[in-house]
């Protein structure tokens, strides 16, 4: 029979985990399991949250309001890289430690950027389609050519661990003439010194073949990619994104895409998710769409969860966590 130290804390787990990480949380902790974005669940999780301790989870807005309901909350240990589903003031207000998971996902996001790089620079989707509905009745004609990618220049927004590990594939692997902008004043790493160069934004967006966004959302870069943004690319450039949908003005992109500007878009994440049955986006002839599959793999999510899990178990126990956001 399980007995109960004063030590034991209340955690409430927002998002699945796997059994055996909600064992080891469950042998010093209490948890109550309950994902608010299922509606039957939503009233057992907001009544969990009066005596939670912890939170554990991702892919819901924790904002004011769940806040309000947590009194006693000492710790949120995200499943992500990315913070934007918090309210950061709140947290710092309260003390509240913020961890997240920050290098694990790293190189299989990266690979999820190049593979949309890949897929619109050569038409993938579209040519896969129409095989499959049975329209390859003879040798494609120049009119469903694609484009190549090595040699190209490539632009990457955001020169952190993803938008380094995209250039690393793309100019030791294919080639490419990097060009990166960053608001931080970011180091080369040394293997790409030499095949990556520092631009300004205006310098990456006109001279780019292939313009990759891998910037973290935040106030200063939310809708940075605007109608303004979009008319400054070079014509025929191609734009992709792996980071966040609301950077992006999707109308002003879908103009720009629309008015032939723009010869295609790669986006894996949206400024609404899921993406609206309606949304023009979905179907759009020149936009590669997936389902936010950034870090998306069995291996990747484990690790996720498994740091997320240390993180939140560290904090509980009076430890410093493997990686806290710097609130």
């Amino acid at each position: 029979m399980r007995t109960h130290s004063a030590a034991r804390r209340n955690v409430v787990v927002f998002r699945k985990l796997p059994d055996h990480l909600l064992d080891r949380i469950a042998v010093k902790h209490d948890l109550t399991v309950a994902d608010p974005r299922r509606a039957d669940e939503l009233p057992r999780f907001r009544e969990a949250l009066g005596s939670a301790d912890g939170l554990i989870g991702s892919s819901f807005r924790i904002g004011a309001d769940e806040l309000a309901r947590a009194p006693r909350l000492k710790v949120i240990s995200s499943i992500s890289v990315g913070v934007d589903n918090y309210d950061l003031a709140h947290l710092k207000q309260r003390e509240i430690t913020l961890c997240h998971t920050p290098g694990v996902l790293t190189e299989t996001t990266a690979d999820t950027v190049f593979s949309l790089i890949m897929a619109t620079s050569r038409r993938l989707v579209e040519l896969s389609n129409y095989v499959r509905e049975g329209r390859w009745t003879r040798n494609i004609s120049e009119d469903l050519f694609g484009w190549d990618v090595h040699c190209k220049t490539l632009g990457v927004l955001g020169f952190g661990r993803i938008g380094q590990a995209v250039a690393r594939r793309a100019a030791l692997g294919f080639g490419m003439p990097v060009l990166f902008h960053d608001p931080f004043d970011v180091p080369v790493p040394a293997m790409l010194d030499g095949h990556a160069m520092r631009a300004s934004f205006s310098d990456v967006l006109a001279r780019a073949d292939i313009v990759a966004l891998t910037l973290p959302l935040s106030d200063e870069t939310s809708g940075l990619m605007d109608t303004q943004a979009f008319a400054a690319m070079k014509p025929g450039a191609i734009f992709v994104n792996g980071s966040r949908g609301a950077i992006v003005r999707e109308d002003a992109l879908l103009a720009a895409l629309d008015r032939g500007h723009l010869r295609a878009a790669g986006l894996d994440v949206f400024a609404v998710e899921p993406l609206a049955q309606d949304s023009p986006l979905r179907t759009h002839p020149k936009v590669t769409p997936l389902p936010h599959i950034g870090s998306a793999t069995h291996e990747t999510r484990r690790a996720m969860a498994e740091l997320a899990t240390e993180n939140l178990l560290r904090v509980l126990d009076g430890q410093a966590p493997i990686a806290a956001f710097d609130l």
